[in-house]
């Protein structure tokens, strides 16, 4: 893990924290991920950074070999959890796919804060934070992953992104040496 600096216009990605899929079950017990996820969102509002809430409400139409949810989802299932309640500034992001870039405003929004550096956070490290991180490498932001601040629905999968994937698309860190480079902007 070597994250090295944020630039001075980072803005923090938090992936899918909401009532439907922090219920499922996850490799890692979901509370401290989301707590870690809330002490980077804190910290990115303290230096008026923008931060982006991500929620997922359907997932992309094409055919795979897994089983896919049927019917309607629970009422709740895309509200954010208390601790990511946005606030006046916040970008708050719907995705109908795993990445939160595909089919969203998000990198419009990006742009108009001439923001060049992401930080990611969230649930599922295979799923929606990858492909998000994946997202952001491609369209040419600097991308750092908070490896602490995520958890994911399998132990093998979330391994795979965090030591094989993530050093490809960025550097990866825990939440305090995010926070202490941070505190340096």
């Amino acid at each position: 893990m070597a994250v090295t600096t944020l630039d001075a216009k980072t803005a923090l990605i938090v992936i899918d924290l909401q009532q439907g899929i922090v219920a499922l079950p996850v490799v890692h017990e979901p509370q401290p991920v989301i707590d870690l996820c809330a002490q980077l969102k804190d910290a990115f509002h303290a230096k008026d950074l923008p931060v982006v809430l991500v929620n997922v409400a359907g997932g992309a139409p094409g055919r795979n070999e897994q089983a896919r949810h049927s019917g309607e989802f629970p009422a709740d299932w895309a509200t954010l959890m208390p601790e990511m309640t946005p606030q006046h500034n916040d970008i708050t992001v719907t995705k109908h796919t795993w990445g939160a870039f595909h089919n969203t405003a998000l990198h419009d929004e990006l742009q108009k804060r001439g923001v060049t550096q992401v930080v990611i956070c969230g649930i599922a490290t295979s799923i929606g934070v990858e492909s998000t991180a994946r997202q952001a490498y491609e369209l040419g932001y600097n991308v750092t992953l908070a490896v602490d601040a995520m958890t994911d629905l399998n132990a093998d999968t979330h391994e795979n992104s965090v030591k094989l994937i993530f050093p490809r698309l960025g550097e990866t860190g825990n939440t305090q040496e995010i926070l202490a480079l941070i505190n340096t902007l």
